[in-house]
């Protein structure tokens, strides 16, 4: 039992008449609120997971070596997962946040397949891949930014005439397992036939835009400073539980949010300061910053991160704050 002496707060001396009873309340699966109070409903958050970094010269060997390991179709998806120390039991990179490095070779392509975790990709290297999204084909790129949202069908491969392709994947799988909520199939056909999605009347509660190119982002990014993937029917985040972004990096003042943010250097190096912890980065790398976690950044010349979170599913059960 976590004591506090503070009036309000639980601050019960153990003795071995309570000692008894907690041992009966446990028989009968019950428990004393009073023992519990203080750390279950802590003062402010108090994040397991830490900020951490995974640099892309270590990360990248075994994303190489998975391709030549496991077959992506045995694997279903290749993916080397971003672990942070503090939630593995949930295998998040931060808070209810998943992300992992996936790599797929020319002619490969993995089966059709739908969740109810949301989905995104930011494409770090390669030519000739695609997704597939509720049929719909879409050629992607080196920093094109993709959805495959919750409840679509879709599928990923490389062309016979591409080049190996590695891809950052980010989905809200621990948030839906926190909440019991997640569901996965596979396509009856394995594949999909490729036709035009029709966006007429969209009444759907995400982007009807899945593809967001890096040259129509960088110039917007160059014009403001940062650029928001948004959905533009609602001018809102692109998917109800997710939202992400690219930031020219500027040397910025120290902030905290409820919210995980997962970050990935688009281009250039740089530097963050989280949690009172300092990381160097340069392009590729990836790093977090756990929700109510003081950080800044900067840049050693010209830089851009791109980075996604789960800061719309906070505001929509109001519980997003900031402070500087």
């Amino acid at each position: 039992m976590k004591r506090e002496n503070i009036k309000g707060r639980a601050n019960v001396e153990d003795t071995p008449e309570l000692d008894a009873y907690y041992r009966a309340l446990e028989g009968e699966e019950l428990g004393a609120l009073w023992n519990v109070a203080n750390e279950i409903e802590p003062w402010y958050p108090q994040p397991k997971s830490v900020p951490t970094h995974w640099k892309w010269k270590r990360v990248e060997p075994y994303v190489r070596k998975a391709a030549d390991l496991v077959s992506a179709e045995k694997a279903a998806r290749r993916v080397v997962m971003l672990v942070n120390p503090g939630r593995k039991e949930w295998s998040a990179a931060a808070g209810l946040l998943y992300t992992g490095v996936q790599v797929m070779n020319p002619g490969e392509s993995a089966s059709a397949h739908r969740h109810q975790a949301s989905a995104l990709r930011f494409v770090m290297e390669g030519k000739g891949a695609y997704t597939i999204v509720d049929g719909e084909r879409l050629d992607l790129g080196a920093r094109d930014f993709v959805l495959t949202p919750n409840g679509t069908w879709h599928e990923h491969g490389v062309d016979a005439s591409g080049t190996q392709c590695v891809w950052q994947d980010g989905l809200d799988i621990p948030l839906m397992n926190s909440l019991d909520a997640n569901f996965y199939e596979v396509h009856p056909k394995l594949n999909q036939a490729p036709a035009p999605l029709s966006r007429k009347n969209w009444s759907k509660p995400y982007s009807p835009v899945f593809l967001y190119k890096w040259d129509e982002s960088y110039k917007q990014l160059q014009k403001h400073g940062h650029f928001e993937y948004k959905n533009p029917l609602t001018n809102g985040p692109v998917m109800p539980t997710m939202g992400a972004k690219l930031e020219l990096v500027k040397e910025t003042k120290a902030i905290r949010h409820t919210g995980s943010v997962i970050y990935q250097v688009a281009t250039g190096r740089g530097w963050s300061e989280i949690g009172g912890k300092r990381f160097e980065w340069e392009e590729k790398d990836i790093f977090c910053v756990p929700s109510w976690t003081k950080y800044r950044h900067g840049a050693h010349g010209e830089a851009v991160l791109f980075s996604f979170n789960d800061l719309p599913a906070m505001k929509a059960l109001s519980l997003y704050r900031e402070e500087t």
